[in-house]
């Protein structure tokens, strides 16, 4: 089957599992759910699943991180593997390295464009933002704050700082759309590629867990906001952290049927007063499959978003309602690693890419991903997994 999409060709997570694809693969493939950490400051009874023992400075070294928030950290480091060694899914069929994966690659990435990025975010770093605006109110002069920890409260900030150390020169992109951040940033991602601006982009989406974030979503639980009911320590799904970053280059650069992925669809709606979740993901993904070859029996797994409350079940009643009879591998990400907010998407195609290897059974089936965020926006991705998902050659994911 001949590739017209961009293809998914490395993947990698900092995730409640650890950090690399590795632990994330492990961690799916043994189902358990990553560990529930009290975080100090947050609600009473509040549990997070964080990145374990994650910090700044022993991850990424102590140059340029005294002033980093959290959510830029992750993002640092998960860009950072990608680009490295340890991506899951970064050497070619034959084991042979692809180009400008190493470390600090070259402006290029082997393509005859700089390299992109493009970060899915909620509102970047809500901790920082509020601490910034905290110390401009109760500082003895409005302006008596570090101005080192400014650029902490620009939504943007995770993006360019990732582009600055990795020296990614081509366009810079940073997409606020919640749940949907992911397929809402592979969509643009890909726009870049056909509208030639970019060959290889990089592409996902990046949350933090932070006592602020834990603050307002514990306000926001009440019915008809995120679906959830107000109950402390009981309403709503446990928060995640992380940030998952996948590498995409054009079909017209790559031999046939190598890669992970192909993106072979990406369709997305907006919930309004007529037509609810169900009818506008049901309509989101059968429109997806038309452009494809795919049938439903020919779905190889679904990767829900697992929105809470009455959203999750309108997301479960639409996929029921297109797939009929149809049985997929369903994914629950969300179940094990928690509601990662912005970075969910990418996360679910990861879960894809890490449960596809050494699966022979996947290649050249479908996958679906879908997405529903609390302000209506609702999203869909069909991917075709290629040989390189059931890791034909060595993997060197750490």
């Amino acid at each position: 089957m001949r590739t017209n999409g961009p293809v998914i060709t490395a993947w990698s997570a900092v995730s409640p599992f650890g950090i690399g694809a590795a632990p994330f693969r492990a961690g799916l493939r043994a189902g358990r759910p990553a560990v529930d950490a009290e975080v100090p400051g947050g609600p009473e009874n509040e549990r997070a699943r964080l990145v374990p023992g994650f910090d700044a400075r022993e991850v990424l070294g102590r140059k340029g991180t005294r002033s980093m928030d959290r959510v830029t950290a992750l993002a640092l480091t998960a860009v950072g593997r990608v680009l490295g060694p340890d991506a899951g899914g970064t050497t070619a069929a034959d084991g042979s390295p692809r180009p400008g994966t190493g470390p600090f690659p070259d402006a290029t990435s082997g393509g005859s464009k700089p390299t992109g990025l493009v970060l899915g975010t909620t509102t970047g770093s809500p901790q920082s933002i509020m601490d910034f605006t905290r110390d401009s109110i109760t500082g003895e002069r409005p302006y008596l704050v570090d101005p080192a920890r400014f650029p902490n409260t620009v939504m943007n900030c995770a993006a360019g700082r990732s582009a600055i150390r990795y020296g990614l020169r081509g366009p810079n992109a940073t997409i606020a759309g919640g749940r949907s951040a992911g397929l809402l940033a592979l969509k643009y991602a890909h726009r870049l590629q056909r509208n030639d601006r970019a060959d290889t982009v990089l592409c996902g989406g990046a949350e933090e867990y932070m006592p602020v974030r834990g603050w307002l979503h514990h306000h926001s639980r009440r019915t008809g906001s995120d679906g959830a009911a107000a109950v402390p320590g009981s309403g709503g799904p446990v928060l995640g952290e992380g940030c998952a970053v996948l590498r995409l280059d054009p079909a017209g650069t790559l031999p046939d049927g190598t890669g992970l992925a192909e993106v072979a669809a990406l369709e997305f709606g907006v919930v309004t007063g007529t037509l609810g979740i169900r009818e506008v993901l049901a309509s989101c993904l059968r429109r997806a499959l038309s452009r494809t070859p795919f049938t439903a029996d020919s779905v190889w797994a679904v990767a829900p978003c697992q929105a809470p409350g009455a959203a999750g079940v309108a997301e479960r009643d639409a996929l029921a309602e297109v797939l009929g009879s149809a049985s997929p591998l369903r994914l629950a990400c969300s179940d094990l690693i928690g509601d990662t907010a912005a970075a969910a998407a990418t996360f679910q195609i990861a879960a894809v890419l890490a449960l596809a290897h050494s699966s022979p059974a996947a290649v050249d089936r479908a996958a679906l991903v879908t997405s529903v965020d609390q302000d209506g926006t609702v999203g869909c991705a069909v991917l075709r997994l290629l040989p390189g998902a059931a890791s034909h050659g060595r993997d060197t994911a750490a």
